[in-house]
């Protein structure tokens, strides 16, 4: 009974390490999107920041100029937001990672715990079968 109790937390420590190891795969992948997000958005910024002045343009060049500005900052805002958005959805993503690396080490505790006393079981029958033919010997060298 005690080596299928020891299995079956072989069997779920392994299980809870598989669902850590695809949590962290799925934070790496979520870092990664991030740091394109704030790739493009440096991108984004040195666009409309290095376009020039536009006052000093004619009317209409510097009018194309500002709605340029204008269209590269609303889509640096969109960006900026969605990364915001994503921040927050990899907050929550951490959070379940953190959990299920606690749920993993509980049960690596709870396994490690019960081989122990596994161990010690076999132990304590072993030195009493040990007693037992070392008192029949001592027995039958006294008769």
């Amino acid at each position: 009974m005690s080596q299928q109790k020891i299995r079956n937390l072989t069997t779920l420590v392994a299980l809870r390490n598989t669902e850590v190891e695809r949590l962290q795969t799925e934070m790496a992948e979520k870092t990664h999107l991030r740091e394109r997000y704030q790739k493009n958005l440096d991108r984004l910024t040195s666009l409309y920041t290095n376009s020039g002045a536009s006052g000093n343009l004619h009317p209409a060049l510097a009018g194309n100029c500002g709605n340029y500005k204008q269209a590269v900052m609303a889509m640096a805002d969109s960006h900026r937001l969605d990364l915001h958005m994503h921040e927050a959805d990899m907050a929550v993503s951490q959070q379940a990672l953190n959990a299920a690396w606690v749920r993993r080490e509980v049960l690596g505790k709870v396994l490690d715990k019960t081989q122990k006393a596994v161990t010690q079981e076999l132990n304590v029958k072993e030195r009493k079968q040990h007693d037992d033919l070392a008192t029949q010997l001592w027995l039958r060298g006294q008769k």
